[in-house]
Parts: structure tokens; C-alpha cells; sequence
């Protein structure tokens, strides 16, 4: 067959032989005298596959295109109605892990918050020098967001992730005693998990580099938390979990990882530039400024004045008290509560109105 048609080739398969024409492999002006005359004729051409379509320099009449099939748009995100319902499944899922894992993946969880505010130190310890106050704070929230991104895309247990799960309570997936389980539980070995990352980093001495402004940020940025008045930690603690719980929120609507990036990263470099309070990151940020207060290669830097209230009174009741009663504030109430009223709360009603 190939020798009287070199446009036909046949190919021998596991199902038998399979012929079509290789028309295009040949760079030879191609036109149906030309193919009659090589013996490539219409009938030999029926058993190519798709034969039947050559009109090579003699067009005749074609069919109308077949219409294409119908494009299903592609969603890149939950959208917020199933993403709250998304959210009481996430909650049921964070109330049934049981010890020892809970206790592991919180303390995991502090740590990493720990890391975020390491970054956050490191990068701003001498930045506003050359970009000024507002960059600095923007970039410092940059840095920061990865603590919340290893939580969620690494998994762990986080406090104030966790006020979430006040959506599966109040939609009755989780009860009372494994809310407040969860909670007091992660909230410990948050605490746990950002003390062991200041005894390493303590002991890492990486805050000596740049001839100890590290360690004086760090410093600074405790006296300041821990002197703060408790009304305004309080405030501050609503902010910031009002947006790390959005975070947290909007995380869970992206279906990359990508998305789930960038939507942890905006709302948590906005808590930070604004200079919002949260309870987990000053489970580090106030120890370390207490061990490092007094070392003596930092006491030539220090502002004695600053450090007036750096000590555990002011740390424990100071900022750690209202500042956690804050979170739950921002995180259970402004956001669990308001999107289960406004998303979950009618289905219920009209599920129930429906059986009447």
C-alpha cells in the first residue's frame, strides 16, 4: 500500500493496522491531479482516518462548524456563603483532635507565630532609617505574615485561628465543653511553643548582629507592649484578630496555594502596620524582651526609662489579659458569629419553617 501511494501510511498495533495519510510530512506542492496521478486516490484516501476531509485546491462545500460544547466557568474560591459552611466543617474537624496531637500541633503553632515575629525584628530592626515609618511597619507585617502561613498551610493549632470554631458551636456541630477544651488546651501549648523559640533564639545569639540593634528592638518592641494601657490593649487585641481571623477566613476560600497565600499575607501585614495586639505573638515578643533586658552587652544601648514596665506584671496582666479577651472578641464574635448570622442563620430558619 505505502509503495503505491507514498502519502499512505499504515502502522501495524496491538488491534490490528491502522492507514491514514501523512500529507503534511511532505513539502511538495499537493493537488488531486497530482495525487491521482501518484495512485493516492479518493477511495484509497476513504481509509485514512479523517480522509473523507481532504479538499486539497478544490474546495467544495463544508459543513457549518459543529458548535463548541458549552465552557463551564472555572471558580478559583468558595464563595462566602459556602465558605461559612466550609468554616463549621473546618470547626468540627479542629474540635475532634484529641491529645496528644493537639497538644503537639499547638505547640508547633506557637513556635511558628514565634518565627514570624523573629523575621519581624530582624527585618525592621534598622529599616525605618532608609525607608521611613509607614514602609517599615508594611514590610514588618510582610515578614510576619509567615508565621501564620506555616499554621495554615503546615497545620497547627493556633488560639486565635481557633476562636473560629465558635461557627460549628453555634451551628450545634460543636459543643460547649470541646470549644473550651480546644481553646484553654491550644492557648497553653501556644504559650509553650513561643517559649521554646525564645530560649533558642536567646541562646542562638543571633540578636548581637548589627552590633546589638536586634537585641534592642526586641527590647523595645516588649517595653512597649507590656507598658501599654489596658483599655488600649484590649481595643488592640479586637482589631487584630477581627483581621487574623479574616485571614484565617479568606485562607480557607482559596483552593491554591497561591491564594491562600496572599490572602493570610494583606490582613496580617495590616494588624501589624497598624500596631494591633495579638496574644500568641506576644507570648514571645514580651519573654524575650525580659531575658534580654538585663544582659549586659545591651545595657549601654537601653533606655532605662523604657523598661519601667517590662516585668511580669505587666506582660501577664498588663497586655497577655486584655489582649486574649480582645482576640476573642475580634475572632469569635466579629467574625465567626456576624458570618454565621449572616450566611447560616437564615438556612436554619427556613430549613426549620420548611418542616412546619
Amino acid at each position: 500500500m505505502a509503495e503505491q501511494c507514498q502519502f499512505l501510511k499504515v502502522y501495524n498495533t496491538g488491534n490490528g493496522s491502522v492507514s491514514y495519510c501523512e500529507l503534511a510530512a511532505f513539502n511538495q506542492p499537493v493537488n488531486p491531479d497530482f495525487l491521482e496521478k501518484i495512485g493516492c486516490t479518493a477511495e484509497r484516501r476513504k481509509e485514512c482516518s479523517g480522509g473523507n476531509g481532504l479538499n486539497i485546491n478544490n474546495p467544495g462545500p463544508t459543513a457549518a462548524p459543529a458548535s463548541p460544547p458549552p465552557v463551564t466557568p472555572v471558580v478559583s474560591f468558595n464563595p462566602p456563603p459556602q465558605l461559612a459552611r466550609t468554616m463549621v466543617g473546618v470547626a468540627e474537624s479542629k474540635a475532634a483532635v484529641t491529645m496528644p496531637s493537639l497538644l503537639w500541633l499547638a505547640i508547633l503553632a506557637g513556635a511558628y507565630i514565634a518565627l514570624g515575629a523573629i523575621m519581624f525584628t530582624i527585618i525592621t530592626n534598622d529599616l525605618a532609617s532608609f525607608i521611613g515609618d509607614g514602609l517599615t511597619r508594611m514590610i514588618g507585617g510582610i515578614a510576619f505574615s509567615l508565621g501564620l502561613i506555616l499554621v495554615v498551610l503546615g497545620g497547627a493549632e493556633l488560639f486565635t485561628g481557633n476562636n473560629l470554631i465558635f461557627t460549628g458551636y453555634l451551628e450545634k456541630k460543636v459543643t460547649g465543653k470541646q470549644l473550651l477544651g480546644n481553646w484553654f488546651w491550644v492557648y497553653l501549648f501556644n504559650f509553650v511553643g513561643s517559649l521554646v523559640v525564645v530560649f533558642l533564639f536567646y541562646y542562638s545569639g543571633i540578636w548581637k548582629a548589627n552590633g546589638g540593634a536586634i537585641g534592642v528592638r526586641a527590647v523595645n518592641i516588649a517595653a512597649a507592649k507590656a507598658s501599654l494601657p489596658w483599655a488600649e490593649a484590649l481595643f488592640r487585641g479586637v482589631l487584630c484578630n477581627w483581621l487574623v481571623c479574616l485571614a484565617v477566613w479568606l485562607a480557607n476560600a482559596g483552593r491554591d496555594v497561591v491564594s491562600k497565600i496572599a490572602a493570610i499575607m494583606i490582613p496580617i501585614a495590616a494588624f501589624v502596620a497598624a500596631g494591633f495586639e495579638h496574644s500568641v505573638a506576644n507570648m514571645y515578643f514580651i519573654p524575650l524582651g525580659l531575658a534580654l533586658k538585663s544582659h549586659p552587652s545591651l545595657q549601654a544601648l537601653l533606655d532605662p526609662a523604657l523598661l519601667a514596665g517590662l516585668n511580669l506584671k505587666g506582660f501577664l496582666l498588663g497586655n497577655l489579659v486584655p489582649v486574649t479577651i480582645g482576640n476573642l472578641i475580634g475572632g469569635a464574635l466579629f467574625v465567626a458569629a456576624v458570618y454565621w448570622r449572616a450566611y447560616l442563620a437564615p438556612q436554619k430558619k427556613m430549613a426549620m419553617n420548611g418542616r412546619n
